[in-house]
């Protein structure tokens, strides 16, 4: 298992410096200018706008930029963001918060509800109940959520005025009323994702079930007098479970780049809006930063499920 990890340490390092030269170069090619918004402005000549290019280090060659970029990032200087002249890793933190409160807490809900519902479905295949799981599991996985994130806005906000359909960052807990306050307003964003994602995690968890469900294994634990509990749990959830980690694992990271779609239409001043915020100003260091610790972040999950394997299959050796 040392060796093992060792080994994949080793792989991820490279890999690493792969994607984070493919980015930086990405962006650097890209087209837009992150001083375009001074170009209006007949009070900035040409000449303070090449200064402010040069402070900002935009004269220097690509691959100088990139090794300073680099060996800061290492000595963990996220570096300064081009619009709002703020620690890149200041405006992470800030947005953090509300980005794993939304996504964090939608994700798990979508777990709770995939796991029993898939796992039901599937033992009861073809029934009424696994009919209206499944339509569950298609109307979920269908409609987009900006769609959903509408119709809530105009049933529970509009129509009904039962919850804000703006997000408040700036609301503090401070008692139970403010507590109130801030579980109604996350109450929509909330169930938006959950419902993509746990529809997403029922049919894949469905499927998986229903693979083990044919396995000689099975008829052999069923001939022994097993009852089906024990086997579901014994052996078939188990067994279920290697492919389903792998999506789990792969998801995990998606809670610290948020809900890009969901944000903006709830105006959740998540980690997600930060990145379209920043995309649309050419806000380099701050699309590169949070795009590559979600790299960082796919590789180490990426791990962690391989790991994980042998712990649920005793046949996975490293």
């Amino acid at each position: 298992m040392t060796q093992y990890l060792i080994k994949r340490l080793l792989i991820a390092i490279p890999t690493l410096i792969a994607i984070s030269l493919v980015l930086f170069t990405i962006l650097a090619l890209a087209p837009g200018d992150p001083l375009g918004e001074f170009a209006s402005n007949p009070s900035i000549t040409e000449e303070v706008r090449e200064n402010i290019r040069k402070s900002l280090g935009l004269d220097q060659p690509i691959h100088i930029r990139y090794i300073k970029w680099f060996f800061a990032f290492i000595r963990g200087d996220l570096g300064y963001s081009f619009t709002s002249r703020s620690p890149v890793l200041n405006l992470i933190l800030q947005r953090l918060p509300n980005t794993l409160w939304v996504v964090g807490t939608a994700y798990i809900f979508s777990v709770l509800i995939a796991f029993p519902l898939g796992i039901i479905s599937a033992l009861k295949r073809y029934s009424l109940l696994d009919q209206i799981i499944t339509t569950f599991a298609f109307l979920g996985y269908s409609l987009p959520t900006f769609l959903t994130g509408l119709l809530l806005i105009i049933i529970f906000s509009v129509q009904l005025n039962w919850f804000p359909f703006i997000y408040n960052s700036t609301l503090k807990i401070t008692d139970l009323s403010s507590l109130i306050e801030q579980i109604k307003q996350s109450i929509m964003p909330i169930t938006v994702l959950a419902l993509y994602q746990s529809a997403v995690l029922m049919r894949f968890i469905r499927s998986a079930i229903l693979d083990e469900l044919t396995h000689d294994y099975v008829r052999t634990a069923q001939a022994k007098g097993l009852n089906n509990f024990a086997i579901l749990k014994n052996h078939i959830i188990r067994n279920a479970l290697i492919p389903v980690v792998t999506l789990i694992a792969l998801d995990i990271p998606t809670i610290f780049t948020g809900a890009l779609v969901t944000e903006q239409i709830f105006r959740v001043p998540g980690i997600g809006a930060l990145l379209i915020d920043s995309i649309q100003r050419s806000d380099t260091p701050v699309v590169m930063a949070i795009t590559f610790i979600y790299s960082i972040l796919i590789v180490i999950f990426n791990l962690i499920a391989d790991l994980t394997y042998g712990f649920l299959d005793p046949r996975v050796r490293y």
